[in-house]
């Protein structure tokens, strides 16, 4: 077919194109490619990451998914002039369905840059595939979707394979050593690690590493500015295709200790965010000023390579005020930051998406303890995808007993220390990262293998250790289940969590009745893992996993997916759209038989104004809401009816009813405590749904195209008003019934003095679940 024909056959009979003038579409045409498929061929592939978008030029093809049990689900036919791979192109999440090809199909594959200059820039050419997803979105049931995600090779993007070759360098420069990775994005296998040691002033020792080949050598002491020019002269020691060049370096990412309260996630570096982390040093001041040193080095010689921060702190962004604060005067948190902020975020966020993968079940109705047991160790409670407790605090020295961290302590302590012992903050701070822990208590070793062994042979305090040691870590397991109210997976992952079958087996014991079981036999015959491994009973209701860790490689995953959200943004940024904010007051959700059973028998909602979304509305019924503490009278029903009542309320308002509901997406209630309702004609109880509700934006799907963001995406918004807030954690929700506005509760928006009608801004993408 030649470029004319090609030209005519999209101006007549491919909607998507209907409103482009004829010299556009000649453009597409000839930036595009033509292929040829034959029958049963596939197209795409679910799992696939998305290129291009695909329209028929001839020939008939379906778009299809196979559920758990290897049927084949047809969601729609294609035929000449169809359009597909629309939204995996725009999301850059992975293909969720498979496109066949019916018999010889001839299609114009047309590439993501054509797509972004001709395509998302026209109007009505947004509209037409804003319905089309909507209509395809719908003909594809929760069920295929999930099964679409569990037969991807990769549902939740956590390899390090990308289109593009090249190699992602990661660098974690601490104080005495420098920790290097260097990731093939096309071959997984040939990873190098690298450890710089130069604690010794007079002499660096470097150990670099690839698969079981492991080179040590000695090295005279260098500057940090040629950190690039010694990898590559150690690296040669490995062979030819192990040499780092710089020239290969395709992304770079720098682990940072300490984000604060302004990092919710990981971020491509700005002079902005290099300030920003430089300020935040008084928290880590041992840690953020050489981490940005590093940075600086990296930024220098590799000018034109994308580079990002991966905050230890980021994942616990989500954590509640009463879950994060101290007991201390609140202007010491307001004014000074001082506040728990908790560590190995990135490896307890990537233990949460390697257990939904392992279960093929979606994050957001999970609940998960997740156990970093290392050279630090805290535990982590994720409860549907988000952090909402961890032991660790200001710094990573509070929590667990630790290997060589005392974890927390009574803070007179530290007075009677600095008092009758005279020692100074130096001494107390080398006391306490370095001489406590398993090491204080066994006044042997650091290393939890050299404490079993010693407790074998029945050294009294290094069984005293180890015990104290299992004990914090299964007490924690229990206060965390309890925190979130259940628990689905409990998972093991660091150098002591992933060798340790003592700790993991003393760490299980006595929790039968929390559904937690392990497999004693799987567990002691556990040996070196590559991912995970399932150690839980066959019949254990709740999942044990270990998860295999690395640091370097962690820091690679987000480095990577913080790029593709940065694109992302940047592509959505060529047309800044605002967003409406309006404040949610407490209001109640009812299902027929409860609007019956509190206003009378055959009773309808009575309709009083409709609300922004449409098709709902606020009713003129009110009902009390009475907890095990006290009551709230009057509180608004929203219409229509649903399946399973709810009922919304800010954070302030739990203390009066006496209820600790967590924060949920509204529909998300399992674990919610309930609460009993009473209106003029009777009362009802419900056993769940009380919930604070996250914050959130409701879009249509069209609004998603413009935003390039889809169903589930967690996001930043800043508003404009007397002073400029940025919201993390803001989760959107798209639906062809929807309007754009983003919703608050009325407790965040009399914090940030905000009012219904002002505008919000997406700042981020925080994360793509």
């Amino acid at each position: 077919m030649s470029e004319i024909d090609l030209k005519r056959f999209f101006l007549e009979q491919v909607r998507l194109f209907e409103n482009f003038p004829a010299d556009k579409v000649e453009e597409i045409v000839i930036k595009s490619r033509l292929a040829t498929y034959e029958g049963n061929e596939a197209i795409l592939e679910t799992g696939d990451e998305g290129r291009y978008i695909g329209v028929v030029i001839s020939g008939h093809a379906e778009v299809s998914v196979t559920d758990n049990t290897g049927t084949r689900a047809v969601i729609t036919q294609l035929g000449a002039g169809d359009v597909f791979g629309v939204m995996s192109l725009l999301t850059g999440d992975r293909i969720m369905a498979d496109v066949i090809a019916g018999n010889r199909c001839f299609v114009l594959m047309i590439p993501q840059e054509v797509f972004n200059t001709y395509i998302l820039t026209n109007p009505k050419a947004v509209g037409y595939l804003s319905r089309l997803l909507a209509e395809r979105t719908r003909a594809m049931s929760t069920d295929e979707v999930s099964a679409a995600v569990s037969r991807a090779d990769d549902p939740y993007a956590l390899s390090l394979n990308t289109n593009a070759p090249g190699k992602v360098l990661v660098l974690n420069v601490g104080i005495s050593q420098i920790h290097f990775g260097i990731y093939d994005t096309e071959e997984s296998g040939a990873d190098v690690h690298g450890i710089i040691d130069h604690a010794d002033k007079q002499l660096t020792r470097i150990t670099v590493m690839v698969g079981p080949q492991q080179k040590t050598v000695e090295h005279a002491p260098f500057k940090l500015s040629d950190l690039f020019k010694v990898m590559t002269e150690v690296t040669a020691l490995l062979g030819d295709a192990f040499t780092f060049h710089p020239e290969d370096v395709s992304a770079i990412g720098h682990r940072v200790v300490h984000g604060g309260n302004r990092f919710s996630s990981s971020v491509v570096i700005t002079s902005s965010v290099i300030a920003e982390i430089e300020e935040l040093s008084v928290f880590a001041p041992l840690h953020n000023p050489v981490n940005v040193a590093g940075i600086r080095v990296a930024m220098k010689m590799f000018p034109n390579v994308p580079q990002v921060a991966v905050f230890d702190t980021a994942f616990h962004q989500t954590l509640a005020p009463y879950a994060y604060l101290y007991g201390l005067p609140y202007d010491l948190y307001k004014q000074h930051g001082i506040r728990r902020y908790g560590f190995h975020g990135t490896s307890h966020r990537y233990v949460s998406l390697k257990a939904a993968e392992v279960l093929q079940r979606p994050l957001g109705e999970l609940e998960i303890v997740s156990c970093h047991l290392g050279i630090g160790a805290s535990l982590c409670a994720i409860d549907h995808g988000r952090s909402v407790d961890t032991t660790m605090g200001m710094t990573p020295a509070d929590g667990l007993i630790m290997p060589s961290r005392s974890g927390s302590l009574d803070p007179a302590v530290m007075i009677h220390l600095m008092e009758q012992h005279k020692m100074s903050p130096e001494q107390l701070s080398t006391l306490i990262n370095s001489e406590s822990g398993l090491k204080g208590i066994s006044g042997i070793s650091s290393d939890i293998h050299e404490i079993e062994k010693a407790a074998a042979d029945g050294h009294h305090r290094a069984l005293l250790a180890h015990k104290a040691y299992c004990y914090q870590v299964r007490k924690n397991i229990g206060a965390y289940v309890a925190a979130m109210g259940g628990i689905d997976v409990l998972a093991f992952t660091g150098d002591v969590g992933e060798t340790s079958a003592a700790v993991r087996s003393l760490a299980c014991q006595g929790l039968g009745y929390m559904g937690i079981k392990l497999d004693e036999e799987k567990n002691r015959n556990l040996g070196r893992i590559d991912q995970f491994a399932v150690i839980s009973a066959d019949d254990s209701p709740v999942t044990v996993l270990v998860v295999a860790n690395d640091d370097e490689r962690l820091v690679a995953w987000e480095t990577l997916r913080a790029i593709e959200r940065n694109q992302l943004m940047l592509a959505a940024k060529a047309e800044e759209t605002p967003i409406p904010v309006e404040i949610s007051a407490h209001h109640v959700h009812l299902s027929q038989a409860d609007v019956e059973a509190l206003f009378g028998p055959g009773h309808q909602l009575t309709p009083e104004h409709e609300l922004s979304q449409p098709g709902q509305f606020a009713c003129a019924e009110k009902v009390h809401l009475v907890g095990p503490k006290g009551r709230i009278a009057n509180v608004r029903v929203l219409g229509p009816t649903r399946k399973e009542t709810q009922v919304e309320i800010a954070m302030t308002e739990q203390f009066k009813l006496g209820v600790q509901p967590p924060i949920r997406q509204s529909g998300d209630l399992t674990g919610t405590p309930g609460v009993t309702l009473e209106g003029p004609y009777g009362s009802t109880s419900i056993e769940r749904g009380v919930i604070c509700a996250q914050r959130h934006i409701h879009m249509t799907p069209e609004d998603a195209l413009r935003f390039h963001v889809r169903d589930n995406y967690i996001v930043r918004v800043r508003i404009e008003g007397e002073r400029q807030l940025i919201f993390g954690d803001v989760v959107v929700r798209v639906n062809p019934g929807f309007h754009l506005a983003m919703h608050i509760d009325t407790d965040e928006g009399n914090a940030g003095n905000i009012r219904t009608g002002m505008l919000g801004y997406i700042e981020a993408i925080q994360s793509r679940h």
